[in-house]
């Protein structure tokens, strides 16, 4: 098995991935994705450098995936904020949804809030 490197016993099911070559075969249960682990049996596979993937996974190895809609970015322009990945117009103040992409901000209680926003309802006056 190209997974757990145990033999494969006669008679046994095995798994044979088309993309991945012909010299490599899984136990059934050994046949899933290297992210999360979910079992590609009866689903669609893909193969990348070595390793399976489940759909998701692949495609989150291809682009990256916005932090406010949870979906993939295909976008060029797109902003890097607080360690996350997000569509520009998703970035946004937590206080009055202004965007935030490229200008400063405030982190409150680890929300973004724009300088505006903070001032009005956050600092000490």
């Amino acid at each position: 098995c190209y997974h757990c490197k145990m033999n494969m016993k006669e008679g046994d099911p095995a798994v044979y991935a088309e993309r991945a070559g012909y010299d490599k075969l899984w136990h059934p249960g050994c046949f899933v994705c290297c992210t999360c682990g979910e079992l590609l049996v009866d689903m669609i596979y893909f193969w990348k450098n070595g390793n399976l993937y489940c759909g998701r996974h692949y495609c989150d190895s291809e682009r990256p995936r916005c932090a406010g809609c949870d979906e993939l970015i295909f976008s060029n322009e797109y902003t890097l904020a607080e360690g996350q990945n997000w569509h520009l117009k998703h970035f946004c103040c937590f206080d009055c949804d202004c965007v935030l992409a490229g200008i400063t901000y405030i982190t409150v209680n680890d929300k973004p809030v724009c300088k505006s926003c903070y001032m009005k309802n956050h600092a000490v006056v």
